[in-house]
Formats: C-alpha cells, structure tokens, sequence
C-alpha cells in the first residue's frame, strides 16, 4: 500500500490554485486556505473542495449551510499565509472582511469570490469532500496597477503565473 508520505510527494509536482474559504455556522466565523478548490459544473453552478478531518474548522464546516470561496491572486499571498496557519485568530483584522448581507464573512482583498450552498458532503478516508451549488460571484475589475496573476502552491512554495509562464 502506498504511503501518505510518498502520495504526498507525487502530488507536491502538481500545481493547484490558491482558495480561501470562509464560513460561520453560528459560533464565528472560521476560514481555511485550500488548494483542493474545482468546478465541476456550470449549469448548475457546482464547485467542491476537500476537507481535512485535522483542520481546526472541520467541525464549523461540518454544520454550515453555506460559505464563501474565495479565489486569490498573486497579491493576496499575505490572506493564503494568514488562513493557512494554526492557532491564530485568522479574522482579528476587522478591517479585512465584513460579512455580506446573508451572514457570511467576506474578504475585502480577494479579486473573486462565490457564496453557495453545502449540497452534499462525502468522507473521503481522512478527509471529506464538500459539494457547493453557488449561488452568488463577485469578480473585482482590477485597477491599473493590480497584478492579476493567479496564486499557485507548487512543491511547498508559493508561485504566480503570469504572461513569461504561458507557452505558445
């Protein structure tokens, strides 16, 4: 049987795009920086994301209804650090996020977010594979000077994609 260690290192050369997402189920808000974020559909709008049974929001996520994903550029590296580490009070900066008018914490700085439903949810060995219907978007348009490159995890590090790394 393979290891975790060694599953761990095949999927370390697979680059994903950087999420954060956001939820309240009632006792305060709860976050996480994901990298496991895909669309599975367009009609209806249907995105998941997997889970870990070890994150400190499992059981926040467990019982929301609904939450915000929200998809990060280059630039919001210092929001993926920040959701990303344990022990902190990841929404001490007020100034940061707000909650839209259907309850749910928002980050001001993320270029792309979409608040859906929990359809379903499915356990996955250690983890659990959450199904969201979207039902809102929101896509920034970038100022002058904002860079736009996606945010990318690859190999343990923090990358941006950008018009050098597109090939012809």
């Amino acid at each position: 049987m393979l290891s975790a260690d060694d599953f761990k290192a095949a999927f370390r050369n697979h680059p994903a795009g950087v999420a954060v997402i956001t939820a309240d189920a009632g006792d305060g808000p709860v976050g996480l920086t994901a990298t496991s974020v895909i669309s599975v559909s367009a009609n209806p709008a249907l995105l998941v994301f997997s889970l870990s049974a070890f994150s400190s929001t499992a059981p926040a996520l467990a019982r929301a209804e609904t939450l915000v994903v929200h998809l990060l550029s280059a630039d919001q590296m210092g929001l993926a650090k920040t959701f990303a580490t344990s022990g902190i009070d990841r929404f001490a900066d007020t100034a940061t996020w707000s909650r839209l008018v259907t309850g749910e914490p928002v980050l001001h700085d993320a270029p792309t977010w979409l608040r859906g439903r929990i359809v379903d949810r499915m356990q996955a060995g250690d983890s659990t594979v959450v199904a969201v219907q979207v039902l809102q978007a929101s896509v920034s348009e970038p100022g002058p000077d904002a860079d736009t490159s996606p945010l990318v995890y690859h190999n343990r590090a923090w990358h941006r994609l950008g018009e050098l790394s597109a090939i012809s």
